[in-house]
């Protein structure tokens, strides 16, 4: 049976259970709309069938898995498409000279190229929808945080990528909203939680304190179905905002990122990850092979 013309649909990637993905179809159900969730193939699909979310399986990196996706969702929803919002994501913590490019790669993979191969293929049935991409970005792309260049670069190519999306799709009137994504209550982490640094890095000095931030639990975060209700919300909105900030400390980032220093964040990222402590033991080193 044909849907409703009055029923409206959201799509979803990386839904795995924990995530901002969960809360994000959590939440547009709630709405009204027929929220549709994607989880990789080795992923747990037992939270979603609990909440009768629809899902089906996804890999962003893969092109032919988007292509079979997009035909499901023609299927279900009769080739309309209110909201896709691109949540699927990785992290990978390092210092900028210790990283294995291989695995930037892959991350790039998820981050940005899954975004853009997602709004490749569904962009036709935005269009006919009159509807809304949102793509989840973050601070890290905004800052210097400390250990996630490689991150923060992947965050920063989506929001400058979406910024060009959003003007090229307004003659179309499908708006186009990046999240600027403060610490929300996820286990994104997951992936980073055995990782060290490698042998005769010149961040040995700090190796007991890197093992300890990839195992951090974040305190000041926050609560990832607050963020939710809101950002879903915003993309709801007839007009909504081109950067929506939300999330733990985005206000004080964005106002410093507005009228400090480009230099500001270092200041504050140098106290708060010891690097004095680096230079001390760099310049001891150094001492000691010059004499």
């Amino acid at each position: 049976m044909a849907p409703s013309k009055d029923q409206k649909f959201a799509l979803v990637t990386g839904c795995g259970q924990g995530g901002i993905g969960e809360a994000l179809v959590t939440e547009y159900t709630k709405r009204g709309l027929h929220a549709i969730a994607t989880v990789l193939p080795q992923e747990s699909s037992e939270h979603l069938t609990k909440a009768g979310i629809t899902f089906f399986l996804l890999d962003v990196t893969v092109e032919q898995s988007i292509i079979d996706l997009k035909q499901k969702i023609l299927a279900l929803t009769g080739g309309r498409l209110d909201v896709l919002v691109n949540c699927a994501g990785i992290a990978y913590t390092m210092t900028a000279i210790d990283t294995q490019v291989a695995s930037v790669k892959k991350m790039f993979d998820v981050n940005l190229f899954g975004p853009m191969q997602m709004v490749h293929y569904f962009h036709d049935m935005l269009i006919r929808s009159e509807g809304a991409v949102v793509n989840i970005g973050s601070v890290g792309g905004v800052v210097p945080y400390m250990y996630g260049s490689s991150y923060n670069a992947s965050k920063a190519a989506l929001h400058h990528w979406s910024n060009t999306l959003r003007l090229e799709m307004s003659p179309f009137n499908v708006r186009v909203i990046t999240v600027i994504s403060g610490e929300v209550g996820t286990n994104i982490l997951k992936s980073d939680v055995n990782r060290q640094l490698p042998p005769g890095s010149y961040y040995m000095p700090l190796a007991s304190e890197f093992t300890a931030h990839c195992n951090r639990v974040p305190k000041k975060t926050t609560d990832r179905f607050d963020y939710a209700a809101n950002v879903v919300n915003q993309s709801l909105k007839a007009s909504p905002a081109a950067w929506f900030w939300y999330g733990s400390a985005t206000s004080i980032i964005r106002f410093f990122d507005m009228f400090a220093p480009r230099t500001f964040f270092d200041f504050i990222f140098w106290r708060e990850f010891g690097l004095a402590k680096l230079q001390k033991a760099h310049r001891t080193n150094a001492a000691k092979k010059a004499v």
